[in-house]
C-alpha cells in the first residue's frame, strides 16, 4: 500500500489553494542499479483533484517528473468545510485516493 497523499488546502478571499505531495518512486525506468541492470519504470500516470466532485485540476504525467512529486495551484471558490480530493493512478496500475477537508 501507498502512503497517504498529503494535502493541504485553505480558502482566503474567495480563492482556495492547495498545496499537495504524493510519495511516490517515480521512477524513469533508465536507472541503473551497480550491477548495471536497471530498475523497472514505475511512476504516477494520470492524477486528478476534485473540489465538490468538480475537476479543479487534471494532470498526466511522464517517467520525467521528479520523486515525491510536489504541486501548488489555486482555484475559485471554497469554503472552510467543503472537501478536496486527490487521486493518482500509476503505470502499473496502483491507484491512491485521500481528500482533505478546506480550512
Amino acid at each position: 500500500m501507498t502512503e497517504p497523499v498529503r494535502i493541504r488546502a485553505t480558502v482566503s478571499e474567495g480563492v482556495t489553494q492547495v498545496r499537495l505531495m504524493a510519495s511516490h518512486p517515480m521512477e524513469n525506468g533508465r536507472r541503473r542499479l551497480p550491477d548495471g541492470s536497471l530498475v523497472a519504470a514505475h511512476h504516477i500516470t494520470d492524477l486528478a483533484v476534485l473540489h465538490n466532485a468538480r475537476v479543479v485540476l487534471q494532470a498526466r504525467f511522464g517517467p520525467s517528473v521528479s520523486r515525491d512529486p510536489y504541486l501548488v495551484f489555486s482555484f475559485a471558490g471554497g469554503v472552510p468545510g467543503e472537501t478536496v480530493s486527490v487521486s493518482w493512478r500509476d503505470n502499473r496500475g496502483a491507484q491512491r485516493s485521500d481528500s482533505v477537508t478546506i480550512r
